[in-house]
């Protein structure tokens, strides 16, 4: 198969360079694994102490986006929030749109001005930032109240709007092509809103600034932001542990969710946990059907910051499963768990999103396994910021970067699916100490974290690796036997 016959000499080096990678690889797979073994399942403890960000923070921020507009040449940043798209405007400001949308106004000096509706304006008095407030009552909920408002023209003009600026316009995305190239004049914020601005210069989508997947201001966090998203992922996690260890056959998907005993906290998503016949889509939420053995079950459960998710069979053993699959854990968990385990191993800072991608799509790249999205993204308060891990991408992972281990399986056959949904951090060892001195609480999680998927699962992790979640890549992929779980060998 490599012989060398008939091959010039530098076709032959490349060949022989490919062919050791290649075995490189093939042996490495020989030594190493996954198996299903006794686990117990992980316990790290719960959050207590609870992380905020302080109006520093949000000055400092202030500070990082005033160099990006000068760099871009914007004369202000326009950002819109509402309720599902919060993360830019909250980022910036610490306001998260409720019942209506706001916008947030950003001149080149001076504090930034937020639009408010009639319910948002008082409200906005419980954020952190440091802002100006104008009501600007067509923010507001249809039938109320319009009575005190000027024109949004007069509203900018008092601000200093004029005539020839270049204003960047924030929303929650933007429009890509296939390789990356970002158009500038796609808008997914309101019509009227873009309007307006056109009269006073040219406008850009500015989302870039934010979200782009290399060095977008929501992209590198800071250590109290780290340390909030290590907080929510503990609490998202956790939920997710007391669901799988209680669910049981002949209850509701309701009742199911009530053993999550979730407790208020901010969520990103609605909770996506579905049974039988509709587990398949992975998105619905929960019914009042009654779950069966046998079944195949997946739950999900995402606060600002974090997003777990866990996916198997409602089974004792393969022999629960019908005849067709029992192969299940041999067939698609084992690869599975052997390409979040490559995941893990890879990532890390100076690692490109496409060397990761390699590392899983090498192990899952046949059709039956069904990858579709990218397996890994950036996430933030919104689940999904962006994502370098592409094919033969070359952008490189930061420190300071909250990624999540996403890798969904759609085989589109009885053999469903399995998922370890879980969030990391990357933190340079000045990060790392940063986040050990002033924030002992979750600096001791993630240390047991770390030793967990080590010593345990047999996951080698690179020392600027930071799990953020309780679940640190337990793969239980039989729920009535959580004590059996996935690990290398």
């Amino acid at each position: 198969m490599f012989g060398k016959a008939g091959l010039r000499r530098p076709q032959q080096r490349a060949f022989t360079a490919d062919a050791r990678l290649l075995l490189s690889r093939f042996a490495g797979d020989i030594m190493r694994r996954s198996i299903l073994k006794d686990v117990k399942p992980p316990d790290f403890g719960g959050a207590v102490f609870e992380p905020s960000l302080n109006r520093a923070i949000y000055a400092a921020r202030l500070d990082r986006l005033r160099a990006r507009m000068s760099e871009r040449g914007l004369d202000f940043m326009v950002i819109y929030g509402d309720r599902e798209h919060v993360a830019n405007i909250s980022w910036a400001c610490g306001y998260d749109p409720r019942f209506e949308e706001a916008l947030l106004i950003v001149p080149p000096d001076g504090k930034p001005t937020l639009l408010a509706g009639n319910e948002g304006y008082p409200y906005a008095e419980t954020a952190a930032g440091d802002f100006n407030r104008v009501l600007w009552q067509p923010l507001s909920l249809m039938g109320q109240p319009r009575d005190r408002s000027q024109t949004l023209m007069r509203v900018l003009q008092d601000l200093k709007f004029d005539s020839g600026l270049r204003i960047g316009l924030a929303g929650w995305k933007g429009y890509e092509t296939e390789d990356g190239a970002f158009d500038p004049h796609w808008f997914e914020t309101p019509h009227y809103l873009v309007e307006a601005l056109r009269r006073f210069g040219e406008v850009s989508n500015a989302a870039q600034i934010f979200m782009n997947p290399v060095n977008g201001l929501r992209v590198i966090n800071e250590a109290s932001q780290i340390a909030c998203f290590e907080y929510a992922s503990t609490k998202s996690s956790s939920a997710i542990r007391r669901f799988i260890l209680n669910v049981k056959p002949g209850m509701t998907e309701y009742d199911a969710c009530r053993n999550m005993m979730l407790d208020g906290s901010m969520q990103s998503i609605h909770i996506n946990m579905c049974s039988g016949p509709r587990a398949k889509y992975g998105l619905p939420s929960p019914s009042s059907r009654v779950i069966e053995a046998g079944d195949p079950i997946v739950v999900g459960h995402g606060l600002m910051g974090a997003l777990n998710c866990r996916a198997g069979f409602m089974a004792a053993s393969a022999a629960d499963l019908p005849a067709g699959i029992r192969d299940y854990v041999e067939k698609l968990v084992a690869p599975y768990f052997e390409a979040a385990a490559a995941w893990y191993e890879t990532v890390g800072i100076g690692v490109t999103g496409g060397d990761i991608y390699e590392a899983v799509m090498s192990r899952l790249g046949a059709p039956f396994f069904g990858i579709g999205l990218n397996p890994g993204h950036l996430i933030h308060l919104d689940e999904w910021v962006h994502s370098p891990i592409r094919k033969g991408s070359t952008q490189k992972l930061a420190s300071g970067m909250a990624l999540q281990c996403d890798i969904i399986p759609a085989t589109g056959t009885d053999y469903f699916t399995s998922n370890i949904e879980d969030g990391i951090a990357l933190a340079d060892e000045s990060l790392r100490s940063e986040l050990q001195q002033q924030y002992p609480e979750a600096w001791s999680r993630i240390a047991a974290r770390r030793g967990f998927m080590m010593d345990t699962l047999g996951i080698k992790l690179k020392p600027e690796v930071l799990p953020l979640s309780n679940l640190a890549a337990w793969l239980p992929p039989f729920w009535m036997s959580p004590g059996k779980a996935m690990a290398m060998r």
